[in-house]
């Protein structure tokens, strides 16, 4: 008697060939992207080692200093009295060479080939990130040092993501595209667990290798990018998602079901993934200009709000774990390992951000509501979070969904959303440009975050957290024309259905 198919292999063979293809880039690209942000944490977690209080620590049998150094424990330059500033200064570095670096990457993105960009971009940024690392075996104590390979580091970091959405764009469809894509950004809060993980396994001794690590990891993925990334379906025969009108709303009006239908995107089509393979190849349309770009209706607000969001996570990303250790006394490991709920937040809140923008066709409402909640938890956080350990936990968690679900939900499903607006006339070539664009604005706001909160929490950190508050008020209000929008999307909805119910329960 023969043996009935294995359940496990029945379950494989469920999946269709594009099926399998489209899940090796999705899981390829969120590894790629997990580098890039585990490359980018190891400085904050190292800044309670570059200064920390000298008094509380014991040093070695063979080490002598001036009773009256304070600051024989720090590396030379941070044992100043404005180490604050001086820290501030290197992130400062980065952030501004990534802000001005992205609007140049994007164009690049579109005309290059992405697996060569982005392997070349992993190997530099596994690079610079080690250099980094290699001053304290190297006795580097020289600022202009650590600020040149920031620069550098910040340049070269500007490939990844305007590549990885607009390869992620090429395979998918729009669909549940905020759900998948909110699972698929968790790779942010993953790499910066991840790297705040690994940096916080040498912090206390040779500090060092908190970047040479993660530097040799990246750059490791960056050869695995360049044997196995995929730019296009038609490379290996496989269907692209086609721009198609779907039945349903007439012209003028909108369906909430439909997630094409967006308010603020004027009925733009939806791309949807066909099944089976494809051996013609297609001509590849001409990329759009930056102009084109800027004037997708969307692009502008959406953009200004990221400034806003995004200057308060890379806030919290760079100084978070100073904070921690400061203010409530933690070891600087302790506060590192602290620090990463945060990031776990991060992931429920990109996700639950990208379900709920689904489910109600209203990506604009969704990062204003969750905005709105996030400036009182911060409030709460800053009086509270030092009161105990539970209390930290659980508000770090919340404090890290609702900071990083409107920033996850902006740069992915937002992006994609606007890359591919009806205006462009299918041209796919204008998702890297339109996630730089908007990706560029906010890094500039990612940039200005944490320099100011070096400057202000020289003299209270309640001040930076005052700082974040208005931030967060800010970019809930540059998204106000598009939640009316959105609104009246759905009273049109209602209504149309209030009439179609009445039309059925009274027929003429």
């Amino acid at each position: 008697m023969r043996s009935s198919l294995a359940p496990g292999i029945w379950l494989l063979r469920t999946f269709s060939r594009d099926s399998w293809y489209r899940s090796f880039i999705l899981l390829l690209t969120f590894l790629i992207y997990t580098c890039y942000h585990m490359s980018r944490k190891p400085i904050s977690v190292v800044k309670s080692r570059l200064h920390q209080d000298c008094s509380k620590i014991t040093p070695l049998p063979n080490h002598t200093h001036d009773p009256n150094d304070t600051t024989w424990c720090n590396w030379s330059p941070f044992d100043q009295s404005n180490y604050t500033e001086l820290l501030g200064a290197v992130d400062n570095a980065f952030l501004v060479a990534y802000a001005i670096g992205m609007f140049i990457s994007g164009t690049f993105g579109e005309r290059l080939p992405l697996r060569y960009y982005l392997t070349v971009g992993m190997l530099l940024s596994g690079l610079f990130t080690s250099l980094f690392g290699l001053a304290y075996f190297w006795n580097i104590h020289v600022l202009w040092y650590f600020v040149l390979i920031q620069i550098c580091n910040g340049l070269v970091q500007t490939t990844g993501w305007p590549a990885v959405v607009t390869c992620v764009g090429n395979w998918f469809g729009k669909g549940k595209r905020g759900f998948i894509m909110g699972i698929w950004n968790s790779h942010t809060s993953v790499g910066n667990i991840l790297g705040t993980l690994i940096a916080g396994v040498w912090v206390s001794g040779a500090w060092g290798l908190s970047f040479v690590v993660p530097g040799i990891i990246t750059a490791a993925m960056g050869v695995v990018t360049f044997l196995f990334l995929i730019e296009y379906p038609e490379d290996v025969d496989c269907t692209p998602p086609q721009h198609h009108v779907r039945d349903g709303p007439e012209e003028g009006q909108t369906n909430p079901e439909d997630p094409g239908s967006n308010p603020y995107s004027h009925q733009e089509h939806s791309l949807e993934a066909e099944a089976g393979c494809s051996n013609e190849p297609s001509a590849q349309p001409a990329a759009v200009s930056f102009w084109g770009a800027l004037m997708i209706p969307g692009v502008i607000e959406f953009s200004l709000c990221l400034f806003f969001a995004k200057l308060v996570s890379y806030t919290f990303l760079y100084w978070l774990p100073l904070y921690i250790s400061k203010e409530a006394n933690f070891s600087a490991t302790e506060a590192a390992n602290l620090s990463t709920l945060f990031d776990v937040g991060g992931i429920i809140g990109g996700i639950l951000a990208g379900l709920i923008s689904d489910y109600t066709n209203g990506r604009a409402t969704t990062c204003c509501v969750m905005l709105i909640l996030a400036a009182p938890m911060l409030f709460l956080y800053n009086h509270l979070g030092r009161s105990g350990l539970a209390t930290s936990i659980v508000m770090l968690i919340i404090c890290g969904a609702l900071v990083n679900g409107p920033y996850a939900l902006i740069t992915t499903a937002v992006s994609a959303d606007l890359g591919t607006h009806k205006s462009l006339k299918g041209n796919a070539k204008a998702l890297s440009t339109v996630t730089a664009i908007i990706d560029g604005t906010g890094s500039i706001g990612a940039a200005l975050g944490p320099l100011l909160a070096g400057l202000i929490s020289a003299k209270e950190w309640k001040n930076v957290f005052y700082m974040l508050i208005s931030a967060d008020v800010l970019a809930c209000l540059l998204l106000c024309r598009l939640v009316y929008k959105e609104i009246l999307a759905w009273k049109s909805a209602l209504s149309k259905d209030t009439g179609s119910c009445l039309a059925l329960t009274h027929p003429r």
